[in-house]
């Protein structure tokens, strides 16, 4: 049982909360899509009591996920196997505590806290293998004759996949989201200093500035009014995002150095063109929140001398990427369980998440020059041959035995062992290069390594199974990335390719 009083790492509570969506799309299909927040649990607007179907609020950054129980649980519980029922009743009382406590944005509620007070039976420990099947499993690895010499994978989506959006065409953000980018230390600070760098860097009270995406807390505009900027026109799409903007630069006394302008900036011309563009919008695959169609049309019309790298903060988005390893789809396995629902969506962990692996080093798949966007494009195709590493592999052991003795499973050594042999598919996340001597890491550079950040990293799942895999052998893939000019039109992602055993 998880006890009130047994504590638990963050991080353990984030790879469970983050499971909890994935396993409802997969064996329950009852999801309904939102917007994500880094560590707390909110609640939907449709979270009313009493009520026939309870919402579980489950938050990573960008997706808030809600889970619905039908009026007819009680009658599907009787007709499933108790594994199942245990998994349904799981979400069902992290649901109705959901509701019943009232979790609101303005006084947020960390999902430790939230399921630290329920007590009841993980459902990590209702679905593993026999110790026979462990051990088989373990076998498995070391014996090459029993595996294909060469598994095909794949995977492919569009930006908006598992994302809010607006009219399915851009992804969009509550409030939430906004105080959780904003909260980032690995990220707004580094923000701030590139910003006064940039303004110190020029004749005072001579820069006019633009801030591209500038969000209801108008953050970076305010930032460089503060810092002696002529003038400031920040731009935001979300009509409410621009309205709350308005309110606060009033508040904070810049009405008269700061222009909110509502709308594209695609379809938004300035009264004067900029020195240098402020442009957070960047994904957690760097170019999935529209940055290249975004800055595409900037570089064109609205800064003064867009060529030049420091016209541009940051001046350089990435997105690395490398194998790895996914502890929920080791346990959770065909025929009771289906990956192929998920449907290309890929799953989101918050960067701290132990549950997630590497097994080689990080290479670069996407990178994007803002000041030489117009000559280069976006969209780009790369072909990467990642040799597993086996030092990872043996360090992935000793951090999946801890993350599998948190939920008292008789078979943690065994699962562990397993879990870091094998590759559920590869993990992407973002890097901004700000200026010549700032940069913004989501994960640490550059070997991967977990840490706090606003930003996710997504793993879309590319094998129905999770594919074996030992210390030198490659895993070669091709990455297709479409990435358009128009803002309306999200980008494409596919990776194929195959893991060849050595």
């Amino acid at each position: 049982m998880m006890a009130k009083n047994k504590k638990q790492p963050r991080s353990w509570y984030l790879s469970y909360a983050s499971g909890m969506y994935v396993l409802s799309k997969i064996r329950t299909g009852s999801t309904a899509g939102g917007v994500f927040s880094d560590g707390y649990c909110t609640p939907p607007q449709k979270c009313t009591s009493p009520s026939p179907t309870y919402y579980a609020s489950l938050v990573t950054r960008r997706s808030l996920v809600t889970l619905e129980r039908k009026q007819s649980f009680n009658s599907i519980t009787m007709m499933m196997s108790t594994s199942r029922a245990l998994l349904i009743s799981f979400l069902a009382n992290v649901s109705i505590y959901s509701c019943s406590h009232g979790f609101s944005l303005e006084k947020p509620t960390s999902r430790r806290a939230a399921l630290e007070t329920l007590t009841i039976t993980p459902f990590v420990t209702t679905f593993l293998p026999s110790p026979q099947d462990v051990a088989h499993a373990a076998d498995d690895i070391d014996s090459s004759s029993a595996l294909p010499k060469t598994t095909p994978i794949s995977a492919q989506w569009n930006a908006i996949d598992g994302l809010n959006s607006e009219d399915k065409k851009f992804v969009s953000f509550d409030k939430s989201a906004y105080q959780a980018m904003m909260r980032d230390q690995s990220r707004t600070p580094l923000f701030e200093q590139a910003i006064v760098n940039r303004l110190k860097a020029a004749e005072p009270d001579s820069q006019i500035v633009l801030d591209l995406g500038t969000g209801p807390f108008a953050l970076f505009a305010v930032i460089a009014a503060k810092n002696g900027a002529k003038h400031v026109y920040a731009i935001e799409a979300s009509k409410e995002a621009a309205a709350t903007a308005r309110e606060t630069i009033e508040k904070l006394g810049y009405g008269d150095k700061i222009t909110i302008l509502e709308g594209f900036s695609t379809d938004i011309t300035l009264p004067e063109k900029a020195d240098f563009a402020v442009a957070e919008i960047v994904g957690s695959v760097a170019s999935e929140e529209g940055a290249y169609a975004t800055i595409y049309d900037a570089h064109k019309r609205l800064l003064k001398s867009p060529n030049e790298a420091n016209s541009w903060i940051p001046n350089r988005i990435q997105t690395y990427a490398a194998p790895a390893s996914y502890t929920l789809q080791n346990l959770f396995l065909p025929p009771a369980f289906d990956w192929t629902k998920l449907q290309g969506e890929p799953v989101r962990f918050n960067c701290r998440d132990e549950g997630l692996q590497l097994v080689s080093n990080p290479v670069l798949i996407e990178d994007i020059s803002f000041a030489d966007i117009i000559t280069k494009g976006g969209s780009q195709q790369k072909q990467v041959t990642f040799t597993v590493d086996g030092e990872r592999v043996e360090k992935n052991k000793a951090a999946f035995l801890e993350e599998f003795k948190r939920g008292n499973p008789r078979e943690a050594e065994g699962l562990s062992v397993t879990t870091a042999n094998s590759i559920s598919g590869i993990a992407l996340w973002p890097r901004l290069l700000l200026d010549d001597n700032v940069e913004v890491n989501s994960r640490h550079f550059p070997d991967g390594g977990h840490q706090k950040s606003h930003w996710q990293t997504v793993l879309p799942i590319m094998s129905e199974i999770p594919v074996p895999v030992k210390g030198g052998d490659e895993v070669s893939v091709t990455f297709d990335f479409t990435v358009p000019t128009e803002v309306t039109t999200p980008s494409s992602y596919k990776i194929s390719g195959s893991v060849v055993r050595s």
